[in-house]
């Protein structure tokens, strides 16, 4: 290895790697713009022009080609000598109906309301409460209710997000011998309908708010599983399912206080038979200083809906204050576990 060569591989001194870190907003913006223009459907039929786009994308000229030029080295797109575009595998998945939803993803998690909403951090780690309660005005949850095309694009971004989970979780935990399986939260169905998908001879019921579960059927339909599928609208706040083997909450423990936690604990565990398992799908954090994923959406938390991730032992003390007991930690090929708990 030259001099040269092992230069290349060391790491940027500190103050440049905080310089990066700081700049990270930037290639937000660029692949937001990307994604708001339509540049993968624009493209889906082969090579363009930026000048041939500027019409359609309703943009200037010379601007639209420096923002595809910079695309391009970013690997999104690709320009040949004549200053055509086309898209790369990368581009691909920025198209409308891609597989993983990327496109929906960041035109939520980049939009001017989020990073407007994640630009309250520092609010939310002073005063512990919600940066985008604050300027939202009311919680982000009930802020989607009132906003139903916003909320479906918070569905398919936490299929974006969270889209490689429900393979992992369905390989993970053992689901035979579960006739009915309860997702409380369950949103559209992805994990439902994952987990059944593997288990055939399990049936679902699917519960979640009204406006959520809207966008539900579609998916339903289109994985083959309307027959073992029952859609219930409603809130785990009020109550949950009765008689399920199993109780799915993915996702949902963590985006709320502890009060509210226990709320919809207590609800599940009235629901439950004595032979049930609660089965909490979460970032379980680990402890010290290892990098986990987890740990960067603790943030998000605190600065969104007001919830956190937690440890083994925090989601131990949780349930145990909710009537129940952690039985196991299941761990998975992503970066979630199962943990499952069963009634004291």
């Amino acid at each position: 290895m030259t001099d040269k060569q092992q230069s290349s591989n060391q790491a940027p001194p500190p103050h440049t790697q905080l310089v990066q870190m700081a700049m990270a907003h930037w290639m937000s913006h660029i692949v937001y713009a990307a994604a708001k223009l339509n540049l993968a459907d624009h493209l889906a039929q082969g090579p363009k022009t930026a000048e041939a786009l500027a019409g359609p994308t309703a943009t200037h000229p010379q601007s639209l080609y420096r923002l595809m030029r910079t695309l391009a080295s970013l690997g999104i797109l690709t320009e040949d000598a004549t200053h055509h575009f086309a898209l790369t595998p990368l581009g691909e998945a920025l198209k409308t109906g891609a597989p993983g939803a990327a496109r929906a993803t960041i035109l939520t998690l980049a939009n001017e309301m989020w990073v407007r909403g994640v630009a309250q951090l520092l609010y939310s780690v002073q005063t512990g409460k919600s940066g985008f309660e604050k300027l939202l005005g009311m919680p982000l949850f009930d802020w989607l209710a009132k906003n139903p095309e916003e909320a479906s694009l918070f569905s398919q971004t936490m299929v974006g997000i969270h889209g490689g989970e429900p393979p992992a979780i369905a390989a993970a935990y053992d689901f035979s011998g579960l006739n009915t399986i309860v997702d409380a939260g369950g949103a559209m169905g992805d994990l439902l309908t994952t987990i059944l998908a593997k288990y055939p001879g399990a049936r679902g019921i699917l519960y979640d708010l009204p406006h959520v579960v809207r966008d539900a059927p579609a998916l339903i339909q289109a994985r083959g599983l309307a027959n073992r599928v029952t859609i219930e609208a409603g809130s785990f706040f009020d109550k949950v399912p009765a008689g399920g083997d199993a109780y799915l909450l993915s996702h949902v423990i963590h985006d709320w206080s502890e009060e509210q936690c226990l709320t919809i604990l207590g609800n599940c565990r009235r629901a439950m038979n004595p032979a049930s398992r609660l089965l909490i799908i979460e970032m379980v954090l680990p402890p010290g200083d290892t990098p986990h994923p987890g740990k960067l959406l603790d943030m998000m938390m605190l600065v969104g809906p007001g919830g956190q991730e937690r440890t083994e032992q925090e989601y131990g003390d949780l349930l145990a204050k909710a009537g129940l007991r952690l039985t196991r930690v299941v761990p998975t090929e992503s970066p979630v576990s199962v943990v499952e708990a069963r009634v004291r």
